[in-house]
């Protein structure tokens, strides 16, 4: 596969970075927090993405999709890390819709993907119990309850959980609690009786939830694929949030790095640009050797997540430990080039910095996907 970009994604990456820098700058993200509200993002804007169609994207025509497939998503998620653009694609149109296709049944299909293509619904998976991403350490439970289950548990950190009208939850039906076999996957509506949500900002001010069930009772249709088999529908799920996560982490660090690549040029010591001093351009080639890997290690994986590989699980840790270590790079150079102001909250650099930080720490940080992709090739 060519690791470029063709004609119609070119148009599309356009297309979106003119939309989210006239509608989405830094500045939204600091009004939206500023707010107080417990809002994870603008439905407003939502209603404006909704409308030129990017639920949609990487859902097949036959479920109410475009089908233009995850590597759209994906330069649209690279766009948004650009402007730190509060958005539900990755947790909806991306992990939830994965699920969906990946295991669900037609009715549950038809159901759900065609009200997140349209951006109508949201949906998100609930996986995390511990401080940690451990997606096979899993103590909430679902018994079975006459025709049904009865789910008893706590969920942490789940995306846009303060907004989603659909959790696709992660349950112990049988195995040990760090037993991948024995998990199953459930189609919970949010507002079901047991659920209770509780939102928690995060250092980058974007907004994630708390779960608790209690004796939550849901229907044998609510079982998503085969009971007690669920843990590799979740893990190629998470897997496309992982490698759309990495897109977003690449457009992070892109926009910091040119940022301080301007600032190199303007800023002045001893009557001379900081940016003529040899020391500083040795870090800023390294770095830009760097984002240019990482640009072609996204790509592939939005490329073979669309073509289906069967090394995705290794391809979604390299792209994803790799690309946190360079947003975490690209962040930490940001601020050492602007110095003082680059520490400030009236400077917009900072953000990023934070932002890089966040988006490591879920769905796994570079530690935990560096030893997964050892495993994976043996080690």
């Amino acid at each position: 596969m060519a690791l470029v970009l063709n004609e119609e994604q070119t148009m599309l990456q356009e297309s979106a970075r003119s939309f989210l820098r006239s509608k989405a700058p830094v500045g939204h993200l600091r009004g939206l927090r500023d707010s107080g509200a417990d809002k994870s993002f603008s439905r407003e804007l939502w209603s404006e993405m909704s409308a030129l169609g990017w639920p949609a994207i990487a859902i097949p025509e036959s479920h109410g999709g475009l089908g233009f497939g995850y590597t759209g998503l994906g330069i649209i998620l690279q766009e948004a890390g650009r402007t730190l653009a509060p958005q539900p694609l990755l947790a909806s149109s991306m992990m939830a819709s994965a699920a969906l296709l990946q295991s669900g049944d037609e009715a549950q299909r038809a159901a759900t993907l065609p009200a997140i293509a349209s951006g109508e619904k949201l949906a998100t998976l609930a996986v995390d119990e511990g401080s940690q991403h451990r997606p096979n350490e899993v103590s909430t439970r679902a018994s079975r309850n006459g025709d049904g289950f009865l789910i008893n548990g706590r969920k942490r950190f789940v995306l846009e959980g303060t907004e989603a009208d659909t959790l696709i939850l992660s349950a112990r039906t049988g195995g040990k609690p760090v037993d991948a076999a024995g998990i199953s996957l459930f189609l919970v509506p949010a507002d079901t009786a047991g659920v209770s949500i509780s939102p928690c900002r995060l250092l980058d001010t974007h907004l994630v939830a708390d779960m608790s069930l209690e004796q939550v009772q849901l229907p044998s249709t609510a079982l998503l694929g085969t009971e007690h088999a669920g843990f590799a529908t979740l893990e190629y799920a998470l897997d496309a949030g992982r490698i759309g996560q990495s897109a977003e982490l690449l457009g992070v660090a892109l926009e910091a790095f040119e940022r301080s690549l301007a600032y190199l040029k303007e800023r002045k010591q001893f009557g001379v640009p900081i940016g003529s001093f040899q020391a500083l351009q040795h870090r800023a080639a390294a770095l830009f050797a760097e984002i240019e890997m990482g640009k072609s290690l996204v790509l592939n994986a939005l490329q073979q997540l669309d073509a289906g590989t069967s090394k995705l699980a290794e391809i979604a840790s390299m792209t994803k430990g790799k690309l946190a270590e360079i947003a975490a790079q690209a962040t930490a150079e940001a601020i050492q080039w602007h110095g003082g102001i680059g520490m400030t909250d009236a400077f917009e650099i900072g953000f990023f910095y934070k932002r890089a930080r966040i988006l490591e720490a879920l769905l796994g940080d570079r530690f935990y996907h560096f030893d997964r992709f050892a495993r994976q090739r043996g080690y």
